[in-house]
């Protein structure tokens, strides 16, 4: 039986990105030793991180100015590394879900957090507007797209004061004017690579105006002066982020995987709302995720909810169990989803609807 990923993360890969790992991992650019054990020092190597450093240039189109890191510790060590690097007295941050409050709880360690906004009283289905930023902080501080609850800021806004985004799990879905932000990062397990990289987009000339000591290895002035090989970097994610972007370049680049993507969204929302047995959890539209769509049974049937997961899971549907925190079903349709598995998943939610409504 095929089986589909939807998984949130770690998440499906590109079959292009899986093969060739796989030849790395045999054979490592003609070395006769695996991409696992070289030297991260190796000429070899050095041209693995040097050519996604350039695609990540490429496909996003990234200004000069900015430099391109790849290190370990995930996103959540951004979460205190930027306050650390960035915050002097005072940072505002944007609360649309799990992850946004993870990381505002790491910021206040080093100074003020205002917190301009928050979705959490409606368990985080929607994106504030409408709100003010503090011109006297140091940086303002966005989640781009929210897993757990299906929602997303699809465009680049304007801030007066430095922008950062952790855009872990919408990287490389649509283009980004990389020039509004300060700051992007990401851990790469969503829509670039396994769990063990993240990437950071950072504009150097913010870097070196706070006062407190900072560790060496925490230092992102010390990272874009050993280009990421501070100490040994994670090798293998490296190299299949380096497939990925491969694959995306490809394939049409951001513009080409934001049509396909929405494309892909759009089907499964349709069905969303078509289907007898469903509702969607994001009510207004312009904030629905095209990479973690969300929803639940509609009331008068959710007794079905457990048997509509095990049906699922019986014809190939893998990640769907929505997140613990919010139950229901969600469907990460990520760059690597093929269109075949959302049609999939469709067809199966239809077959169970003829026998349940």
């Amino acid at each position: 039986m095929k089986k589909h990923n939807f998984s949130a993360g770690p998440s499906i890969l590109s079959q292009y990105t899986i093969d060739k790992v796989i030849e790395g991992v045999r054979d490592f650019a003609g070395t006769g030793l695996s991409v696992m054990e070289v030297s991260h020092r190796s000429k070899e190597f050095v041209a693995v991180i040097e050519e996604a450093q350039e695609l990540f240039k490429e496909l996003l189109n990234i200004p000069e100015g900015y430099r391109v890191l790849f290190l370990g510790g995930g996103a959540s060590t951004q979460f205190a590394m930027i306050p650390m690097n960035l915050m002097k007295s005072k940072s505002a941050y944007l609360n649309t879900g799990a992850w946004a409050a993870k990381a505002i709880k790491e910021a206040k360690i080093y100074g003020e957090v205002v917190e301009v906004a928050s979705s959490k009283d409606t368990i985080y289905n929607y994106i504030p507007k409408n709100y003010s930023v503090p011109d006297d902080a140091d940086y303002f501080h966005i989640t781009t797209n929210n897993t757990i609850y299906g929602t997303e800021i699809t465009e680049d806004m304007d801030c007066d004061i430095p922008l950062i985004a952790d855009m872990s799990s919408d990287i490389f879905s649509r283009p980004v004017d990389v020039s509004k932000y300060a700051l992007i990062y990401g851990g790469a397990q969503k829509n670039l690579a396994p769990a063990g990289v993240t990437f950071i987009i950072i504009r150097e000339d913010i870097l070196g105006k706070v006062d407190r000591p900072i560790p060496t290895i925490l230092d992102y002035r010390t990272q874009i002066d050993k280009e990421s090989m501070f100490n040994t970097p994670p090798v293998l994610p490296i190299f299949a982020a380096l497939q990925t972007l491969r694959w995306l370049k490809d394939r049409g680049g951001v513009v080409a995987m934001n049509k396909y993507n929405k494309e892909k969204a759009a089907l499964l929302y349709y069905e969303i709302e078509r289907n007898k047995l469903f509702k969607g959890t994001v009510i207004n539209k312009e904030d629905r995720s095209i990479m973690n769509v969300c929803w639940v049974m509609e009331d008068e049937y959710a007794e079905y909810e457990k048997e509509f997961l095990d049906f699922a899971i019986s014809k190939g549907m893998v990640g769907i169990k929505g997140h613990r925190s919010v139950g229901g079903f969600r469907a990460s349709t990520y760059n690597a989803l093929p269109r075949e598995s959302v049609e999939a998943l469709i067809a199966t939610m239809q077959e169970f609807e003829a026998a349940k409504a």
